[in-house]
């Protein structure tokens, strides 16, 4: 597993948490490396997503609330929520971060961590927020997926 799988992964787990018992971010992170089984270098993205994903916290679930037809946020489970959230937050905040893998990202672990339906749940609301969020980058792709037109003369 990839260093920054482990580190979204690792969100998951500490945000799961801050939803039932609210605190400082930071020492959230820190009491979830301190308990941490395996001893494994601090990545300091983990306490970036954290912390950005919960400083950001109504910001990102508006964004979801609007780009999520038919869900209301409050009805959400609770790992397809802060999944969407930590996406969310990379998508509109860590922009060296392609929006493909953000979105992969995000499915592999709703594959994991979440139900059957989960995966489909999350691809679809992060492709409307990056459509929003990356536009550049969006129609970038949809070019690209294009096949080029072909000379009928040339047939």
């Amino acid at each position: 597993m990839g260093v920054r799988r482990k580190a979204r992964e690792e969100a998951l787990q500490v945000l799961f948490g801050l939803e039932f018992n609210p605190r400082v971010p930071e020492v959230a992170v820190a009491e979830f490396i301190r308990n941490r089984e395996e001893i494994v270098e601090d990545d300091p993205y983990l306490g970036r997503l954290v912390v950005g994903v919960w400083r950001r916290l109504e910001e990102l679930n508006e964004l979801i609330r609007r780009h999520s037809t038919n869900w209301r946020l409050e009805r959400m489970a609770v790992v397809d929520k802060n999944i969407l959230r930590i996406a969310s937050y990379e998508l509109t905040a860590e922009m060296e971060v392609p929006h493909k893998v953000i979105i992969n990202e995000a499915i592999e672990i709703a594959k994991k961590y979440g139900s059957e339906d989960s995966p489909a749940f999350v691809n679809g609301v992060l492709d409307r927020i990056a459509l929003e969020s990356r536009p550049d980058q969006m129609a970038e792709d949809a070019g690209a997926e294009e096949p080029e037109p072909q000379d009928q003369d040339a047939l």
